[in-house]
Parts: structure tokens; sequence; C-alpha cells
């Protein structure tokens, strides 16, 4: 398994999507700085409470500049329904078949437990990753901070 670095191209991928039919990580290139919010799990408290956080500060305070991906090992019905229950309009992305293959992609798929690790990627606007925030199982992520951080990548 293969660790993204800050600095290195981020690795595409094209995976469903609970907007529209599949997102492309390239398609965002030259266009938009991404947040890629890697998630173990949907439904899960830690996880509800940070895609909560940014529906509710996306909505209050849109970006033009900034789209923030949601990413677990989660089938699409799954992340329909969790997107649903918490009002999230960015698209939430199934790495669900294969299993956690972009999260391999990135280095910070957990094999014993079969899930994503909590992590966050921010990609700029040329591809390249600029930051990455990890954070273990039960603590959440500074998700206001993050998404300041990413609108000034």
């Amino acid at each position: 398994m293969t660790e993204t670095q800050v600095g290195d191209m981020a690795p595409d991928f094209t995976l469903p999507s609970t907007v529209g039919e599949k997102v492309t990580l390239s398609d965002y290139r030259g266009k938009k700085s991404v947040v890629l919010l890697f998630y173990p799990a949907a439904f899960s408290g830690v996880c509800s409470t940070e895609n909560r956080q940014c529906a509710e500060i996306t909505s209050a305070n849109p970006s033009n500049d900034v789209v923030i991906l949601g990413i677990s090992v989660d089938n699409l019905w799954s992340q329909r329904a969790f997107g649903e229950t918490l009002g999230v309009t960015y698209p939430l992305l199934a790495d669900f078949h294969p299993r956690g293959e972009v999260a391999k992609k990135y280095g910070v798929y957990n094999e014993e437990r079969g899930v994503a690790k909590r992590t966050a990627f921010i990609v700029g606007k040329d591809g390249r990753v600029r930051e990455i925030v990890a954070s273990e199982a039960p603590v959440a992520r500074d998700i206001p901070a993050l998404l300041e951080r990413a609108r000034a990548a």
C-alpha cells in the first residue's frame, strides 16, 4: 500500500456518488480545491458529527473554490441514506467495490478493520496534496479549521 504525501499528485479515481452518477477527482483539476474526507463508517457517531458539521458550514458559507468529497467503504445505498439523514448536499462516494480501493491508493485503508482511516486530504487546484489531516478513530477532526485551510489552499 502506497502512502500519499504532501506535495504528491493526488491519485486519480472515479467512484459512484450520491450526487450525479459518478465523480472523478481529476475533473476538478484547474477549477477547484478538493477536500477528500475519508471516514470509517456511515452512521457512526463521529462520522455523523463531522459530516453534519461539513454540511452546516458549507450551506451557511458556500464556497465556489472548494468541493468536499466524503469517502467511505460503505455501499452507495448506505451513503445515500446517510447523506439524506444529515442533510449533506456534497457528494458522498462509495469506495465499496473493490472494497477500499481508493483508500488503499491514499494509504489510509485499515486492513484489520476493513474501513478507511479518519483522514482528510486537501488537494489544491493543481491536483497536488497540500495538507493531510489524520485523526484516530474515536477523535473528530476540527472541521471548521479544515475547511478554512482548504479555502486558503
